[in-house]
């Protein structure tokens, strides 16, 4: 067996905790002025040090200059926590890519690397943050901490849920949503990664899901995950196609013509509808096109972590 042969094979990121670095950055450096204050944790002042105040800010070496004790105070140092919900179902690995990159992304790719890049904010402002995957299954679960091992770790089981290409892989998401609320206890803000393709059309079962995980006072943001060139404008060229259900196996030989205008209008009213219903239950709906930047999601997480506190 060729080893490299075979790890070529594999296709995934290359490191996806540098890419989320770059995507923050890139991000940031973007804005010629945030108005949101606390986005990142930087340093603000010293502060006189108070017997019995906790000493993990003591500035210890200014106190070896001073023989006096200061702590360093920040701009923003409310904990928040923070779990990330992703739909690893076989839909979420269109189109089919056999390697990554910021410019080269399928549905999970991005949730994935969105995932990062929200983790890597959250771990330069000291939050806590969690993360549930599922599929046909619960495929993982670990709950909100802070640690570089934890994190180190979250970020292992996003690059192995990038390379693990479930095939015909169906999903119950209201099934899953109920056990991952009934998990998080304490007051969280909950992102949640998804296409919002059902293997059935239950959509009360699955909004009385997504208004589950709202209990205990939860923030929920919902980003609809979707190819925009593909599953909503259709942008296929006219010639005899097989389009196969990912899920289901289920295909079908058309013309991509003689169906466009009217799949483009039952996807927009698709559309309309969930953005309707997650209004009715105080859900936030961001739609996320995988062709585009990760701006929307950067955005929406700073000004939700604003309303958080």
């Amino acid at each position: 067996m060729d080893l490299q042969q075979e790890l070529n094979k594999t296709g995934g990121f290359k490191n996806l905790e540098l890419l989320a670095k770059q995507v923050v950055e890139g991000f940031i450096a973007g804005m010629h002025k945030s108005p949101f204050h606390g986005f990142s944790a930087e340093f603000a002042e010293h502060k006189i040090y108070n017997q019995g105040e906790s000493t993990k800010h003591i500035d210890w070496k200014l106190y070896a200059k001073t023989d006096k004790l200061f702590t360093k105070r920040y701009d923003e140092e409310t904990n928040l926590r923070c779990h990330l919900i992703v739909d690893n179902s076989s839909s979420m690995h269109f189109p089919k890519l056999s390697s990554f990159s910021i410019d080269s992304l399928n549905k999970i790719a991005f949730s994935a690397l969105a995932s990062a890049s929200l983790m890597h904010i959250l771990k330069k402002q000291r939050d806590a943050v969690g993360l549930s995957i599922y599929s046909d299954a619960y495929d993982y679960y670990a709950p909100e901490k802070g640690s570089e091992r934890h994190h180190q770790m979250l970020l292992h089981q996003l690059s192995d849920m990038v390379n693990s290409r479930p095939l015909n892989k169906q999903t119950e998401t209201y099934t899953y949503l109920h056990q991952i609320a009934e998990k998080i206890h304490r007051r969280s803000l909950i992102f949640f990664f998804t296409d919002m393709f059902q293997t059935s059309t239950d959509e009360v079962k699955l909004f009385e899901a997504l208004r589950h995980l709202k209990h205990n006072k939860h923030e929920v943001v919902l980003f609809h995950i979707f190819d925009g060139k593909k599953e909503l404008e259709f942008d296929f060229d006219n010639t005899p196609k097989r389009f196969i259900d990912v899920e289901t196996g289920e295909y079908i030989n058309l013309y991509p013509d003689s169906i466009k205008d009217d799949y483009e209008t039952s996807v927009k009213k698709y559309f309309n509808d969930i953005r309707l219903k997650c209004g009715q239950y105080q859900i936030k709906y961001v739609e996320a096109d995988i062709n585009k930047d990760f701006d929307k999601i950067l955005t929406t997480y700073m000004i939700e972590r604003h309303r958080f506190a």
